[in-house]
């Protein structure tokens, strides 16, 4: 099941996207082999605190964030990875740890590491561990209207 409010937001504007239901994964490369998706393509979520307050930075699912050239991005602004129990409520249509990409239906940025609008097509979590979107990236950057940053690293 889609997020409602994603869901909602999706339909407002007409976006073309396929939904991909799959066995529970709780990780995004979990999700992405569960969702026959490349780690390549499958965007993850990650949640962090810049100077304080909850932001969004979505990359490939093979990568992790450095925190360090993250925060040279934002001009040295103070980042850092958000704990749960600073995020649970910020989704509360959303299971923990599988809210979709667009920070603004829920008040916060969000930065995408530019590798993402390398592919023709992404995928993500849609506000279940069962449930992932797959659309244009193209249609994703219109949609969440994210700042491109060049972040993340290979794990």
């Amino acid at each position: 099941m889609l997020a409602p409010r994603l869901h909602n937001f999706l339909d407002e504007h007409h976006a073309p996207y396929a939904t991909l239901a799959h066995d529970r994964a709780i990780t995004a490369e979990a999700t992405a082999h569960a969702a026959r998706i490349g780690p390549g393509q499958f965007a993850k979520t990650v949640m962090l605190k810049v100077d304080g307050k909850l932001a969004m930075m979505v990359m490939p699912a093979a990568y992790r964030v450095d925190l360090t050239r993250l925060s040279r991005a934002l001009g040295g602004f103070e980042v850092e990875l958000a704990e749960e129990a600073e995020f649970r409520d910020a989704f509360p249509d959303c299971e923990l740890g599988a809210m979709p990409p667009f920070g603004h239906l829920y008040d916060m940025p969000v930065y995408v590491d530019s590798r993402l609008a390398q592919e023709p097509e992404i995928a993500f979590n849609a506000g279940s561990h069962t449930d992932a979107l797959r659309m244009s990236y193209a249609e994703f950057e219109r949609l969440a209207q994210p700042e491109l940053l060049w972040l993340a690293h290979v794990m």
